[in-house]
């Protein structure tokens, strides 16, 4: 069974998800503070990890930003929590690297079937060894890897997944909230706004001229599709 890491300074929080966490059968790392949360993450290579935002000293934005800065935890699961409600920390959470995001108070039913519904993903991911072509572009999904024009390009691990469901599909149009529920694994309860910053984002790494895009195409009001 997978092993979770727990990273939260508020104890009964840690106990309580330890005591649902083992119930399912998970093994279960705790941490109280981000450094012991990356000790961890390197000592035990946990499959998944419940990240508090509001962590002393350094906070669970750095951490998230740390893990992903090392090559092989680039796409370790990442549910992040937070006592705060705003928009802007979803975002910068989810630009960060986190792959889910639950705001306290939350269920420990919804974060359990968040957490296998993660889990599930990677495992389907890690079957799949087929690569997918579309003009100058290839990805190659089971190694996470993009090529364009030949040379290997790096993503982020929300860019990739946006780009492969796109690819997947050529000229299928996907709304905002298609695309939000495909790639986050669940109905985001915030602004579509994130989207649109990872569609940006991708663009500036896989266009030509981003300002005309001849790949990822925009229909105002609708969505966005993959041209190519």
């Amino acid at each position: 069974m997978a092993a979770i890491l727990v990273v939260d300074d508020e104890e009964p929080i840690l106990e309580l998800l330890k005591f649902n966490l083992e119930k399912e059968g998970y093994g279960v790392f705790l941490a109280k503070d981000g450094q012991e949360a990356l000790d961890c993450v390197e000592k035990e290579q946990p499959d998944l990890v419940v990240l508090d935002l509001m962590l002393p000293g350094m906070d669970g934005l750095e951490v998230c930003r740390r893990i992903r800065l090392i090559p092989r935890y680039q796409q370790l699961p990442i549910i992040m929590l937070t006592a705060k409600g705003e928009v802007i920390d979803k975002v910068l959470g989810l630009e960060l690297g986190a792959d889910d995001y639950m705001t306290k108070p939350f269920s420990p039913r919804e974060l359990l079937a968040r957490i296998k519904a993660r889990l599930r993903r990677m495992n389907l991911s890690e079957e799949t060894d087929s690569q997918v072509v579309r003009g100058e572009l290839r990805i190659d999904i089971k190694g996470f890897r993009v090529y364009v024009r030949g040379e290997e390009t790096e993503l982020t691990p929300k860019e990739f997944e946006l780009l492969r469901v796109l690819l997947e599909q050529p000229g299928r149009v996907y709304s905002r909230d298609d695309l939000l529920e495909r790639i986050w694994g669940y109905e985001y309860d915030g602004d579509t706004r994130t989207v649109d910053v990872h569609v940006r984002h991708l663009r500036l790494k896989i266009e030509k001229d981003p300002s005309n895009p001849e790949y990822i195409e925009t229909l105002r009001g609708i969505g966005y599709r993959f041209k190519g």
